[in-house]
């Protein structure tokens, strides 16, 4: 069966996460311990003992969700053939990991810088998100470009399509905050605010792009093993030099990750692995997509499972 592997993205990281892996697999260890001299600091600790708050914090969010994903899809790349592969957000180094694009090495120092511009950008320029549930897209969009019209040069933005009826908005905190009401008199089911530290992938984070973009162009991107479904254009992609613009792009535009997954099944994938923290893509996956087979590898235990 044509099988892609996807990578989740903030919102999935829990205390805890990494450590059965850890105690149970040398490989995992000793990826553990090359993260943490990479990083310089204990990334190891904070996903097996938070606390939950420091876990939360984006700089350290996004480095950990980065290190699982890849030590997971290492155990199992001998086990799996796959044909594409994609990841939401921060997950997208992941996906450039598994597809030989980054190192090791590369894509966590990148994720690491990524986190920390993005958590200054939060404190530079509050800013937040909140997730529209029962609207379709296209009313999202009308509403955002009014909020935005009236905003005295405050802004609302698309963020993430996440799947049809599930859109999250990005934009100047007070602005969406004040506005939030606009969504729920146009008929949403459900309008809440994310915990997050920012206004992601919004032009708001133009300050912390310049810093990541200069990082981003001097690291070495290799032409990709599989077919990388991009953030940006929801499109397969081999082409390192490509991949790399659409990665600086990455920061300041939506994800387009309901795209991505129709696309994938459009393209003949009707298997899909998660490889990484949660289970919030193959929720996603079944509100999208029908008559497909679904896999998560998370802990220890389901990559077991998953071998066997």
């Amino acid at each position: 069966m044509r099988t892609a592997i996807v990578f989740p993205g903030q919102g999935s990281q829990y205390v805890g996460m990494g450590l059965d892996l850890f105690q149970n697999s040398d490989y995992a260890k000793g990826m553990f311990q090359k993260a943490d001299e990479i990083l310089g600091y204990q990334i190891s600790d904070i996903c097996f003992n938070g606390p939950l708050e420091t876990l939360k914090e984006t700089r350290y969010t996004q480095p950990a969700l980065f290190v699982h994903s890849a030590l997971l899809f290492d155990l199992i790349k001998n086990k799996v053939d796959p044909i594409a592969t994609a990841g939401h957000s921060v997950g997208e180094y992941a996906a450039l990991y598994a597809a030989e694009v980054l190192s090791y090495e590369e894509g966590l120092k990148l994720v690491s810088l990524r986190g920390q511009l993005m958590f200054q950008s939060g404190v530079e320029k509050p800013g937040t998100m909140f997730a529209i549930i029962g609207l379709a897209d296209e009313k999202v969009e009308e509403i955002c470009r009014e909020i935005t019209e009236n905003g005295n040069g405050n802004i609302v933005v698309p963020a993430n399509y996440n799947s049809p009826g599930q859109l999250v908005v990005s934009g100047s905190r007070d602005l969406l905050r004040n506005s939030a009401d606009k969504f729920k008199s146009a008929g949403a089911r459900m309008v809440k605010e994310l915990v997050v530290s920012g206004a992601f992938h919004s032009p708001l984070l133009e300050s912390s792009s310049e810093k990541l973009t200069e990082a981003i162009n001097s690291t070495n991107f290799r032409d990709a093993k599989f077919p990388v479904y991009l953030n940006v254009t929801a499109q397969p992609e081999t082409n390192a030099q490509v991949i790399k613009q659409a990665l600086i792009a990455q920061l300041t535009s939506p994800v387009k990750w309901s795209q991505i997954m129709a696309n994938m099944h459009q393209n003949g994938i009707k298997s899909f692995v998660e490889v990484g923290a949660g289970n919030v893509l193959q929720g996603l996956l079944k509100r999208t997509l029908s008559e497909i087979e679904i896999n998560g590898i998370d802990t220890y235990e389901s990559y077991q499972n998953f071998i066997k």
